[in-house]
């Protein structure tokens, strides 16, 4: 099988399943999100489910409409590091209230907990569930991510973006414990997919109950 990294341009195509995702991610209906980027809804399901484009002006309204990049849409980008790209000119930091934390931890499904173990610090990424407001996620008993149980954890989300030259990070902090059979049943029936890295299935799931929410966000206004 050829290297992904020497392949040619992406496929068109990916244009529209990308728009399909991030749409997804946001919550999202093809509709709202239309409105959001001026465009007919039939035009969105078309840009969806066939491998076209739309114009640049167009391709820069839907990257604006679904917070994303026209970098990111087109597939670009995606061996790159984010945080690389320059600066913004004039960029404001600016603090999250409660409410916009949780609705950014809502968008992602992959973050970062953080826990202290025999060997020193670790930070790990895991897949993860917003639920009554607390963190969930699913890991193997004796991994380093079990270690949060019984103890205060930090759990981190963040999101860079390089063509706008903004982004922001998330920080949940709180107890984490074991869930109980019947809550760890009902988890397993929400969670909407597989590992993020692959392998088996994990059998322990860790609740952090949020304790304290702080965000922020760089905005700019070039």
């Amino acid at each position: 099988m050829p290297d992904k990294e020497h392949q040619g341009p992406p496929d068109p195509g990916d244009i529209g399943r990308r728009v399909a995702l991030q749409r997804e991610r946001l919550g999202l209906t093809r509709e709202e999100a239309a409105v959001r980027a001026g465009m007919a809804p039939g035009y969105l399901e078309y840009l969806e489910k066939h491998p076209s484009a739309p114009s640049g002006p167009g391709l820069l309204r839907l990257a604006a409409a679904l917070e994303t990049s026209v970098e990111w849409l087109r597939g670009g980008g995606t061996n790159t590091p984010p945080g690389r790209g320059r600066a913004a000119g004039r960029p404001r930091y600016l603090e999250l209230d409660e409410g916009e934390c949780w609705a950014r931890l809502s968008t992602h499904g992959v973050g970062r907990i953080a826990v202290t173990t025999a060997d020193g610090p670790a930070i790990i990424p895991v897949n993860y569930q917003v639920v009554d407001g607390s963190i969930a996620f699913r890991t193997k008993p004796g991994s380093a991510p079990s270690v949060a149980v019984g103890h205060e954890a930090a759990f981190e989300v963040d999101y860079v973006d390089d063509a706008f030259r903004r982004g922001w990070s998330v920080l949940v902090v709180g107890r984490a414990r074991a869930a109980g059979e019947e809550e760890a049943r009902h988890l397993a029936e929400q969670e909407s997919g597989g590992p993020w890295a692959g392998g088996e299935r994990r059998d322990l799931w860790v609740v952090v109950r949020a304790e304290r929410v702080t965000g922020r966000r760089i905005h700019t206004e070039d």
